[in-house]
């Protein structure tokens, strides 16, 4: 860059644009001393003139222009002989007179000081809470999402489909760089075609920074509230207590807190069969490869494991009797309640109720949006009976019942 470049006089400078230009090509010549402030009265005054618009423009300007010129003073003696704080100095005589500024007059509020920086970092928040790592590294809360296995079973995936499987053995409903989940399915009983979730087997990895492995493991009739180790937490690492386990009711109902992953499991038995829920941050529900494709809380059933829930519908007395019963611990009649009817009417144990109820509770809590608590498929679940049939019905069980007494 040559000397000529950086000698424009102050009688060139015409407007403002041409004004800010020969400032930054000055600072690019770099003769700005190291005391000097013009740097941060330069900065100021395009702060406070970049987004002026509307019928007051020129009064704000003059008040930035004002500023400006204030800034310059406070600054002239470690300045002195300084080119670009001179050139500055005429640049703003130019530009007031150009606008009708007087010297005297308001002046642009100062701008507001950036909050000092935390020195120590990232290191001083817990690692191991997940949702407060989160907002400290994005200036917003996580968003989280909800799946559930139940009944025959049934799953709700994160994305909020609803597929009822004929799956036998194990299928991994997560398997991602945090979580694995297996659920292994077996018949109701002998010969039936009805599957319920007899084992879950649940893996929360290693994460050096917080837990050692665990591993859960729940099998009908054992609902532990521990994990295979004995342990009820995460381990003697620093952070060990972001994971825990507790009892909300003996036998029946476990939840585990995975505060580093920002994940909560509730596993519940119901009758001879086991549920699976949880809300998970959106992140760890997404950090999996290709390879590990199969997750039927990611996907769903595959297709060929899918059925329909309106094949329990041949029966329409048991239909019946078992929506009637369904109703009084589910009165919406959305896929849960259909996932109850199916349940019982395959079965024949009147503890799916419990086994959908449990589930629908889950998801009132998990669910980050209340309105997608109750999903609705047409189609899907045995269609109401006729008044006539529900009629018959009511005297057949009358009479039946007349027998049994007599």
């Amino acid at each position: 860059m040559g000397k000529a470049a950086c000698s424009k006089s102050p009688g060139q400078l015409e407007s403002p644009g041409f004004f800010l230009r020969a400032l930054f090509l000055l600072l690019f010549c770099r003769h700005v001393s190291s005391q000097c402030k013009i740097l941060r009265c330069n900065s100021e005054y395009v702060a406070a003139t970049l987004n002026l618009r509307g019928s007051g423009r020129t009064a704000a300007y003059c008040n930035a222009l004002r500023s400006y010129s204030h800034c310059t003073r406070k600054t002239a003696r470690t300045c002195r002989g300084d080119l670009a704080f001179h050139s500055a100095v005429h640049g703003i005589e130019d530009l007031m007179i150009q606008n009708n500024c007087s010297k005297e007059g308001p002046t642009s509020p100062p701008r507001p000081r950036p909050p000092a920086p935390n020195h120590q970092g990232f290191e001083s928040l817990d690692i191991c809470n997940y949702e407060k790592s989160f907002l400290y590294k994005h200036g917003q809360p996580p968003s989280y999402q909800h799946c559930a296995a139940f009944g025959d079973p049934h799953i709700r995936t994160f994305h909020d489909d609803f597929h009822t499987c004929r799956v036998e053995g194990s299928w991994p409903l997560l398997d991602n760089d945090y979580l694995f989940v297996q659920a292994t399915s077996a018949p109701v009983a002998k010969g039936s075609n009805a599957t319920v979730t007899s084992k879950l087997t649940i893996i929360f990895k290693n994460m050096k920074e917080c837990i050692d492995q665990k591993v859960y493991q729940a099998e009908i009739g054992n609902l532990p509230a521990a994990f295979e180790d004995g342990s009820v937490n995460g381990g003697e690492r620093p952070g060990g207590s972001s994971l825990a386990i507790r009892e909300l009711s003996p036998g029946r109902h476990v939840e585990i807190r995975a505060e580093y992953i920002g994940t909560t499991i509730a596993v519940r038995q119901a009758g001879r069969q086991l549920s699976f829920s949880i809300r998970a941050a959106e992140e760890v529900a997404r950090a999996f490869t290709e390879e590990q494709d199969l997750q039927l809380c990611v996907g769903g059933c595959p297709r060929s494991q899918r059925i329909s829930r309106s094949e329990c519908c041949r029966s329409r007395a048991a239909a019946e009797a078992a929506r009637a019963l369904c109703k009084e611990m589910l009165p919406v009649e959305d896929v849960y309640f259909q996932s109850c009817v199916f349940d019982v009417v395959t079965s024949g144990d009147a503890n799916f109720t419990m086994a959908a109820h449990g589930a629908l509770e889950d998801a009132r809590v998990f669910l980050p949006d209340a309105e997608k608590l109750h999903i609705f498929q047409a189609g899907a679940g045995c269609p109401h009976a006729s008044p006539s049939f529900l009629l018959l019905l009511l005297l057949a069980a009358s009479f039946w019942a007349l027998q049994s007494h007599f």
